[in-house]
């Protein structure tokens, strides 16, 4: 079974390369022959690694950049998703990588995923999103406004500090709170269906997010270029998130010409903790292996 879940959360090593662009934070990891290229969700960055396991069980190198605004790269670099394809496209050229696997967009990452398949054809021959943002409003004005106000770059340290405090004194609450906006189930459901494990890796994974400059910069309408991507595409989404709702994936998919929905049974948007995961990377390792 590969799962995130099973394995402690810690940090992992990056460098940082200069391409035209600008500065990209980065982290190749594996010796697989081909590359898949994984863009991370919010609050995330080029170190810490989710639901990787199963392209380098697969036998694939994973080269994750640090988006605009979070990590090492700042937000001039690229800014936009289509800067940032442009300025991924440049890294793997400087890392001698003639072609992808596959992209892979995880979240707020999803939107750069589709840019850059859509822009870089000829070096992309696959697209996987995972509960990715697709080009429908988002987030919701609430939503939007309240990150605006706690995740800024001015304030998020602080936010994620009393995040991290909670969570060390009292983990479940914690988890409780931050499960709240990912499902639309009662967090205490969401919670006790996690494992042990399941639960220290999410509060691992937790204490270590920051949002930098590029969470406030994730909320800004992106051009849709969805019906430009013609790629073979699986769009991985469950019904339960709350925080991008499952009408993303549908919306994509039904625009997508190549494209395969994968309603995932997972209770929040954290698919990779769901029941049915081990199905899931099943059918991610047949579509690469397609390829």
């Amino acid at each position: 079974m590969v799962s995130t879940s099973r394995a402690a959360f810690s940090e992992r090593a990056t460098a940082v390369a200069r391409p035209p662009a600008g500065p990209v934070e980065y982290r190749l990891e594996g010796e697989g022959r081909r590359t898949v290229v994984v863009f991370h969700g919010g609050h995330m960055r080029a170190g810490l690694a989710l639901g990787e396991e199963v392209f380098a069980d697969a036998g694939f190198t994973v080269l994750a950049p640090s988006r605009p605004g979070y990590g090492r790269t700042p937000l001039t670099t690229g800014t936009t998703p289509a800067g940032f394809a442009d300025a991924t496209a440049q890294l793997c050229r400087i890392l001698g990588i003639e072609r992808l696997a596959a992209v892979v967009g995880i979240s707020a990452g999803g939107r750069t995923a589709l840019t850059m398949a859509a822009r870089h054809p000829h070096l992309v021959e696959r697209i996987i999103l995972q509960s990715a943002v697709g080009f429908l409003p988002w987030p919701d004005r609430l939503t939007r406004l309240g990150g605006r106000a706690v995740f800024n770059a001015r304030v998020e340290a602080g936010t994620w500090a009393i995040m991290r405090s909670l969570i060390r004194l009292a983990p479940s609450l914690g988890l409780r709170l931050l499960l709240r906006s990912l499902s639309a189930l009662p967090s205490r459901q969401v919670l006790a269906g996690l494992s042990t494990a399941e639960r220290t890796t999410l509060a691992g994974l937790f204490t270590m997010m920051r949002s930098g400059h590029g969470f406030v910069a994730d909320m800004l309408p992106v051009p849709d270029c969805a019906t430009q991507v013609d790629q073979p595409a699986l769009i991985i989404a469950t019904r339960h998130d709350r925080s991008v709702p499952f009408a993303h994936a549908e919306s994509l998919a039904s625009v997508m010409p190549n494209a395969e929905l994968v309603d995932s049974r997972a209770d929040s948007h954290m698919i990779w903790f769901g029941p049915d995961y081990p199905r899931i990377a099943t059918k991610i390792r047949e579509f690469l292996a397609a390829g």
